[in-house]
């Protein structure tokens, strides 16, 4: 039975000093961001079941102490935290980001982001964040299409997100100006105009001018028109081109042979209309003019910046935006088999399997949980659990030194009584 005690007591000794250690890193990572803490588990090293032959027998079973079985994964969400950066983002659900570590992939649930000086979307100890880029930009550092959503690739396929430190949004020249407006009936010189982008990035004004032509043959109206495509402070033109408008008697539009411009290099089809839909000229009705056209000027890259879908966003001076990468989000069918790697970064372990993605309904890999951003994930230790099991393993640490003490005891005493 002495020998049972230090048994009992020494194993105790080593175990609950194992937790105090474990539960003191979970206090001790109370703030770290995307940190799991982990909860110790016990188990007896070995057992021995008692048979009494009295009358009424029993089983008493019979430990010779305890051992650290494990130390289990806390897999609940830590609280959010609100952030002020857009590149900061929580996993809400299951999911960990891919990150590259020195040997190997490392996965994390701490989302503040940042990029460094490279334009790489890189962790706070300087580890690239893995996803799929849009390959929506040229080797000239120009956007080459506006893509809303940019479709997750495949585990191998992932790599660091890298973007330019310049990104340039060409400009789409005008194609196409449509004009709407009543004209009236007044034997006065009407204009229409519209902004339309050329090729070189200038903003020109494309403006249509009805005369109305002399003598009418009625019924309906005949008008001269002019259009011209110019600079902005009419310094140059670029084109005129001339045609004949015809009105019916009710003032809808028949018919026009004015059809395109040349605007500085690109060809714009001029849209008036047909019927009421357009340019009409009618009596007893305010004048009127508006127009639509297509094109949009360039611009310059003002930052990068990541939406809730985990989609990088780059935003041009022009206020144009376009995905242009996306951060991938990994699964594991057990997560409590990851290996630590420190902080709050894992490694994949045969006890974990491989990372997967979740596909959707088509066959495509989607992120598969909810990605929030101005938001962080917290630590999921809780001081006040934490502080509590502190106490419990100390004091279990404690009534296992006591019995070690009193197993000594018990053989001075025992060695005594045989002298």
């Amino acid at each position: 039975m002495m020998t049972q005690a230090f048994y009992t007591g020494v194993s105790g000794l080593k175990t609950h000093q194992t937790a105090i250690d474990i539960v003191s890193d979970n206090i001790a990572n109370i703030s770290t961001i995307g940190f799991r803490g982990y909860r110790p588990e016990f188990s007896s090293i070995f057992e021995e079941t008692l048979n009494s032959t009295s009358a009424k027998p029993t089983n008493d079973t019979t430990g010779y102490g305890v051992m650290l079985s494990t130390a289990a994964m806390d897999k609940g969400q830590g609280s959010i935290l609100l952030s002020e950066n857009s590149t900061d983002l929580a996993i809400v659900g299951n999911g960990w980001f891919g990150v590259s570590g020195s040997a190997q992939t490392m996965y994390t649930r701490a989302g503040n982001f940042t990029f460094d000086v490279d334009s790489d979307l890189v962790t706070q100890d300087g580890h690239y964040v893995l996803g799929t880029l849009g390959k929506n930009i040229n080797d000239n550092n120009e956007l080459t299409t506006i893509l809303d959503e940019v479709k997750l690739g495949d585990i191998g396929s992932q790599d660091k997100l890298r973007f330019p430190k310049t990104l340039t949004y060409p400009p789409e020249p005008s194609t196409q100006a449509k004009f709407m407006g009543n004209i009236g009936t007044e034997d006065a010189v009407q204009t229409i105009g519209t902004s339309v982008v050329d090729p070189q990035n200038n903003k020109n004004h494309l403006k249509l001018s009805f005369t109305k032509i002399d003598p009418q043959i009625l019924p309906g109206s005949q008008w001269n028109v002019v259009a011209t495509t110019q600079t902005l402070d009419g310094q140059t033109i670029y084109d005129t081109q001339t045609g004949i408008v015809e009105f019916s008697e009710n003032g809808g539009l028949i018919s026009t042979d004015l059809t395109t411009i040349d605007n500085n290099g690109a060809q714009v089809a001029i849209d008036m209309g047909s019927g009421f839909d357009g340019v009409v000229a009618i009596s007893n009705v305010a004048v009127s003019a508006s127009s639509i056209s297509d094109g949009t000027i360039g611009g310059d890259l003002v930052g990068y910046s990541i939406n809730k879908n985990a989609e990088v966003i780059a935003t041009f001076t022009n206020g144009m935006q376009s995905s242009v990468g996306k951060i991938a989000v990994y699964h594991f069918v057990n997560e409590q088999g990851l290996e630590r790697a420190g902080g709050a970064n894992y490694f994949k372990s045969d006890n974990s399997g491989d990372p997967l993605f979740y596909k959707d309904a088509n066959g495509e890999n989607i992120i598969g949980t909810n990605v929030i951003n101005y938001k962080l994930e917290n630590s999921n230790v809780r001081m006040d659990v934490a502080l509590t099991d502190l106490i419990i393993l100390q004091k279990s640490y404690d009534a296992n030194a006591k019995c070690v003490t009193t197993a000594d005891q018990m053989i001075q005493k025992a060695l005594q009584m045989h002298r």
